[in-house]
């Protein structure tokens, strides 16, 4: 039998003020952002700076995003479920179209989903505590709002791990004694500073100095700071003009946005496996 709708009358002005308390519906858009922000920091605020994965299941590792909303929207509806841990792995604003509806979007995920979404911190979302230019997400925001996202995403965890070797985060690694420090590090301290903002070079030396306020790490500092950290296999992102294969197969760089490149990369990692020590055992698609 042939379905049919009934065309619904369009509500008259005081009956949308009814409903919205008397607000209009660009006041009634901003008491819902508020709303989803302060749920979502609140769910940040009991989270650790560096979360454990379980040891069952998949994770499944996103790039930066960068305002690629189509991205971000493939990558969930594939994957976020009750089995998968999807891990953003920082930058969801500035260079794309679409970074308001972007970081949105992962936030009513989040407050969702909280166990199955981990959203960590990339450099673009700490633009409050360093600032940097183009940013065209942040500056297009009144002073009132940049600090209510700021208010939020300061918050973002900074890292994850796994018990068969895999570490995640946006950048380079912290120089710290034992992995679990990262739980002590402040945003906009030096330590944050190399997990946001630190890149990598894929030839021999330690620490190679700084670049545009980025600090530049080459093989040596690698090995050495994973060596210190019990971990075989480095996911990250940040980086769209370096090889995505580092350090013999042991450091992947995820982008997942076209906002610089043409394609757009993804990781899912089995967490049930005893042990991951090169990235022939990590599953690269695209998207």
């Amino acid at each position: 039998m042939k379905r049919t709708f009934k065309r619904e009358k369009k509500p008259k002005a005081e009956d949308v003020q009814s409903i919205t308390g008397g607000r209009t519906r660009q006041e009634s858009s901003a008491v819902g952002e508020r709303e989803l922000l302060d749920k979502a920091r609140e769910i940040f605020e009991n989270e650790p700076r560096l979360i454990a994965l379980p040891n069952n299941g998949k994770a499944v590792f996103v790039g930066d995003t960068h305002g690629d909303l189509d991205a971000t929207e493939k990558v969930t509806e594939k994957y976020l479920n009750e089995e998968n841990m999807i891990v953003f792995l920082g930058d969801y604003v500035d260079r794309g179209d679409h970074s308001l509806e972007n970081i949105l979007h992962l936030l009513r995920l989040k407050v969702e989903y909280p166990q199955n979404l981990i959203l960590l911190m990339g450099n673009h979302e700490g633009f409050v505590i360093k600032e940097f230019y183009p940013a065209n997400f942040w500056l297009s925001l009144s002073l009132e709002k940049r600090e209510m996202f700021d208010r939020t995403l300061f918050h973002l965890p900074f890292a994850v791990y796994s018990a068969n070797g895999i570490l995640g985060l946006h950048g380079a690694l912290p120089d710290l004694e034992w992995l679990e420090d990262i739980n002590e590090i402040k945003p906009g301290d030096g330590f944050w500073n190399q997990i946001v903002w630190g890149d990598f070079q894929d030839m021999e030396g330690d620490v190679l100095g700084d670049y545009l306020g980025r600090p530049q790490f080459g093989r040596d500092y690698f090995n050495r700071v994973m060596a210190r950290f019990d971990k075989t296999v480095l996911i990250r992102a940040h980086q769209p003009n370096v090889s995505a294969n580092m350090f013999t197969k042991r450091c992947l760089t995820l982008f997942t946005s076209y906002a610089y490149l043409p394609f757009r990369s993804i990781a899912v990692v089995d967490l049930a496996k005893p042990e991951i020590s090169s990235l022939d055992q990590v599953d690269v698609e695209f998207i």
